[in-house]
């Protein structure tokens, strides 16, 4: 009797998988495009999925457009971060057929940032309106890392409870507090220790700060 020859399964190494980097609609949007220029500066492969509450943000913040056109967003975020190395895709808010939208899609983890209060009270109540919902979804119902990141002061009740509630499912929260133990001087660096404590929760390696060493 002849066996039946089982096919070598081809496993992707953690590391090797996408990062999906949800923005939405909150104040703060230095937040991703630093983002993005680490990431791919670090030759991370990146699914970006930006709001429909994000380019209007944009456009007050920036002053200028965010273009809607994936193909036209990923030379956008190119520019804005100033990054020619990874991989970026960027995905349309609307398109509910998208890779990342599915959970069989494998990826390394989802980080929103900056993540509005809108954004947060949607996935607390299980609800998937946009392709940036449903993506956060998928990473809580298989069961990878979701970080969220709060733009948002002070908070409500409401606020306060929704985020509890996420993070009894499972994702991990990280405010947008910045620490000043590694003695910042600029904005920048404000906000690269925030993005640093972020990529923690996805055990993503970086020197965005100086950890702290107490003396001896």
């Amino acid at each position: 009797m002849s066996l039946v020859k089982i096919p070598t399964l081809q496993t992707q190494a953690l590391s090797s998988r996408p990062i999906v980097l949800g923005v939405a609609g909150a104040s703060g949007l230095i937040y991703a495009v630093r983002t993005v220029r680490f990431l791919l500066a670090a030759g991370h492969e990146v699914d970006l999925v930006a709001s429909r509450g994000s380019f209007m943000v944009w456009r007050d913040e920036m002053g200028t457009a965010m273009p809607v056109e994936p193909h036209e967003q990923e030379r956008f975020w190119r520019e804005q971060s100033g990054e020619t190395g990874g991989k970026l895709r960027c995905h349309a808010f609307a398109n509910l057929a998208a890779s990342i939208a599915s959970g069989s899609y494998r990826t390394r983890g989802m980080l929103v940032i900056p993540c509005s209060m809108s954004t947060v009270g949607k996935l607390a109540a299980g609800l998937s309106s946009d392709l940036l919902e449903r993506a956060a979804d998928v990473q809580l119902k298989e069961g990878r890392p979701l970080v969220l990141v709060p733009r948002e002061t002070p908070f409500s009740l409401i606020h306060l409870r929704n985020l509890t509630a996420l993070a009894e499912a499972g994702a991990r929260i990280v405010p947008a507090i910045p620490a000043w133990y590694q003695r910042p001087k600029t904005i920048e660096d404000l906000v690269d220790f925030v993005i640093g404590r972020a990529l923690d929760q996805l055990d993503i390696d970086h020197s965005l700060f100086e950890r702290w060493h107490p003396d001896p």
